[in-house]
């Protein structure tokens, strides 16, 4: 009669922590997941700071355009704001170039790379901000869609504890020099440091680092944006490009 075998029970084993942070470093998936999560820090800690050739879409509609111009029809009051009259500004050293108004001052701020402010009017509530900060990632797409981003960025802007509330206009994608991607938003921010404001957004990767761009403007009930002075801002928007298109 065969002698029966005592059973064996196997003794789990559970991982130590410095083998898990090895397969971590060896899982592709988790080391992309570890890089999107840097870049979104970044993407955050860049939207704080400040203030916040292809055709270039329109965060307005044409519904909303005719809207906005026929309020403006209404209101005389909104026609008398200043005209804002543009010139180039180029950051060689850091690589971008865009148009902003030639009436802001440039000021010094620590978390920005160059920020200029209007302070004839609202004390420096209308505002320019570029940051310029190092990432991994090659380009916007590694990261996200142009809605994505952009509900990453509602969602620091929420966080902040002066923040009322944020809500998404538009989102819009388009190309800059060399087809590079640019991805641009559009938000009404209610803060208790500034009132009401509209946030023009763009952002683009090149040469691993990410630029952001803030322009706030303010947009109160009582003195909303205008339709001129909002084209000449989307036209701002647009203008933001890597310095090599010059």
């Amino acid at each position: 009669m065969a002698e029966a075998h005592p059973q064996i029970t196997k003794k789990k084993e559970y991982p130590s922590e410095n083998n898990k942070l090895l397969q971590e470093q060896q899982h592709p998936l988790v080391s992309s997941t570890k890089t999107k999560r840097r870049f979104c820090l970044s993407l955050i800690l860049a939207a704080a700071a400040t203030f916040p050739t292809a055709t270039r879409p329109s965060l307005l509609s044409s519904s909303a355009l005719s809207t906005a111009m026929a309020a403006d029809e209404e209101d005389p009051q909104q026609q008398q704001q200043p005209e804002l009259h543009l010139e180039r500004y180029t950051d060689i050293n850091e690589g971008f170039t865009l148009l902003r108004p030639s009436s802001w001052i440039k000021v010094e701020k620590a978390g920005a790379t160059v920020l200029f402010e209007d302070n004839a009017k609202n004390k420096g509530t209308n505002n320019l901000g570029v940051v310029v900060s190092p990432v991994r990632l090659s380009s916007l797409g590694e990261f996200g869609s142009p809605q994505f981003v952009a509900d990453k960025l509602i969602q620091a802007e929420k966080r902040k504890e002066s923040t009322k509330d944020a809500q998404v206009i538009g989102v819009a994608e388009r190309l800059g020099h060399g087809g590079l991607q640019v991805y641009e938003f559009e938000y009404k921010l209610d803060s208790t440091r500034g009132g009401m404001k509209r946030i023009f957004s763009a952002a683009f990767v090149a040469s691993k680092k990410l630029y952001l761009l803030n322009i706030a403007y303010s947009d109160r009930p009582e003195n909303p944006l205008d339709i001129s002075t909002r084209m000449t801002l989307e036209q701002v928007l647009h203008s933001f490009d890597t310095a090599a298109m010059l």
